[in-house]
């Protein structure tokens, strides 16, 4: 699976490096993908609700869609005039967590990077964790394992004067067992933002799984979003730092909503639907003035982007 894993809080890719892409030079579109969550149609359909997956879960379904994703991205993404810049996925790659059920974990993560293995290397693939990669209440372990396989848990990149920045939301839904981890990201975040090639950025976007919310910024926590007095701390900051989009997954619907002018944006599953979707991705074109964005289906996913 040709992704790019973060190390020391960046990528280590020369395309997304700082010192080439200090200045804006023209218009470039990403792709933005969530939850692929191979095994969640099965264990979802078990007993009516979303559960912990069962010692003989099935992802045959997902399996397909993934497939189907990268005959999009192989028949479609390549013959893109112009490709992306890059492909995001924020995050549930698969359905089992790592605490409970291990080994029905390895076996799904297995499947999900084979089906990605013909993957066009030219188009290059980036990852935010999400809570079934690190658990619902992530400890030094999950984290040290979904590390292992996809490299940091956050970090940043930079492309033509657009600064990117992933997060671990977790870390913002429930640190009980991981306070210096969350305590770290919030460390790093503050530096992050306060360095002179971010705010000399045209754009700041923010990639994670959990949305902050996902209809109306007042709204009860649930299982979907983030607690309110997280959600206003953190979106404050976010705007006085002049950040206008964030891009999330995690609730297998298209939705989200406004906080002032800034947009949390929610982008429906790769895999099993909550809501009336269907499956797809969201493209994303960005100008030096605009960022602007589109969902669409697997089966309707454009050839030609007009920037």
């Amino acid at each position: 699976m040709p992704v790019l894993k973060a190390s020391n809080r960046i990528i280590q890719d020369e395309r997304f490096s700082l010192d080439k892409n200090k200045e804006w030079s023209e218009p470039f579109f990403f792709i933005q993908g969530s939850d692929p969550q191979l095994g969640l149609t099965y264990d979802w359909g078990n007993d009516g609700t979303d559960g912990v997956p069962y010692p003989d879960s099935k992802w045959e379904v997902e399996m397909e869609l993934a497939k189907l994703a990268v005959q999009v991205q192989i028949q479609k993404m390549n013959t893109m005039s112009p490709k992306p810049a890059f492909f995001i996925m924020c995050g549930d790659y698969t359905d089992a967590f790592p605490d409970e059920w291990p080994n029905v974990k390895e076996k799904q993560l297995a499947d999900y990077k084979k089906s990605f293995l013909d993957l066009d290397p030219s188009i290059p693939i980036l990852c935010a964790c999400g809570n079934c990669d690190i658990g619902n209440i992530p400890t030094h372990e999950t984290i040290d394992k979904y590390r292992q396989d996809f490299g940091d848990d956050y970090f940043y990149f930079v492309f033509q004067g657009v600064f990117f920045i992933v997060l671990n939301s977790q870390y913002y839904k429930d640190h009980t067992n991981v306070k210096d981890l969350y305590e770290a990201q919030e460390a790093w975040l503050n530096q992050v933002l306060e360095m002179d090639e971010r705010k000399n950025a045209k754009h700041t976007i923010i990639f994670q799984h959990i949305p902050w919310f996902f209809g109306e910024i007042d709204e009860e926590e649930d299982y979907f979003n983030i607690g309110y007095e997280m959600r206003i701390k953190k979106l404050d900051q976010f705007y006085a730092e002049g950040i206008r989009k964030i891009f999330c997954g995690h609730l297998h619907k298209n939705a989200g909503g406004d906080y002032k002018d800034l947009e949390v944006v929610v982008t429906s599953a790769i895999g099993c639907q909550l809501g009336q979707d269907q499956n797809g991705m969201r493209v994303v074109t960005v100008t030096e003035e605009t960022i602007e964005h589109e969902y669409y289906s697997l089966d309707d996913f454009p050839t030609q982007i007009n920037m």
